[in-house]
């Protein structure tokens, strides 16, 4: 099956572009709440080269395009290099880390709502027998995989497992010992997810997808479908 190049390049643009405005608010709220780290190191930019992590922001999603392409309904997701902050530094601690974590995530499900809502309104997304059709055309390709993509985005990392943002909330409620184990596997850094990812690719499509499904019925439910 040949691979859509126009909408590979749709999902990279995306891919780039919510990167940028997820990994920019982690950065932007650790430095409201007192933490100057992400600005020590450049990263407070709307620059995608400061964040772009080769593996994640570009080979992954490519190789998830590529999937749904041979897997229907393969969700598409990625990442960026973290955003450096120092969780000691930030206003409210362990609860101050968190929502520096969870920002970055809550951003991209605001894009995703964003781009339904217009894609509904617009009439290019209906909802037909319970099931979502979209129209086609650019511009539709270019919502749907703004939908889709930040979807994934947040179902991905929003996972409670370090270093991905999720694990922030799990450190703010976890007794000190968790918190001991998962800096061990945070101090593996992206290579925990490289492994997750290449290992457990099937059981991880499965639960994003749950994931994404569970958003999009919540969103068909706020426009009366």
């Amino acid at each position: 099956m040949k691979v859509d190049i126009v909408y590979l390049i749709i999902v990279l643009a995306v891919v780039f572009s919510s990167m940028v405005l997820h990994e920019l608010m982690h950065g932007l709220t650790a430095y409201w709440l007192g933490d100057t780290t992400a600005k020590e190191h450049g990263r407070l930019t709307l620059n995608p080269i400061k964040h772009i992590d080769p593996f994640l922001t570009i080979l992954l999603p490519v190789m998830m395009v590529i999937a749904s392409g041979f897997v229907g309904g393969m969700p598409i997701f990625g990442g960026a290099k973290p955003v450096p902050f120092r969780p000691d530094r930030v206003k409210g601690r362990e609860w101050g880390a968190a929502l520096v974590g969870i920002v970055g995530p809550l951003t991209n499900l605001l894009l995703a709502f964003i781009c339904f809502a217009i894609a509904w309104f617009s009439g290019i997304l209906s909802v037909e027998n319970g099931v979502i059709v979209y129209a086609s055309g650019i511009v539709a390709q270019i919502l749907m995989a703004g939908l889709l993509v930040n979807l994934g985005f947040f179902a991905f990392n929003i996972l409670p497992i370090p270093p991905l943002d999720g694990s922030r909330l799990l450190y703010a409620v976890a007794p000190a010992g968790v918190q001991r184990v998962m800096m061990t596997i945070e101090s593996a850094g992206l290579m925990v997810i490289f492994v997750i990812v290449l290992l457990l690719s099937q059981p991880l499509g499965s639960v994003l997808s749950e994931i994404i499904s569970a958003i999009l019925k919540f969103f068909t439910m706020i426009f009366g479908a």
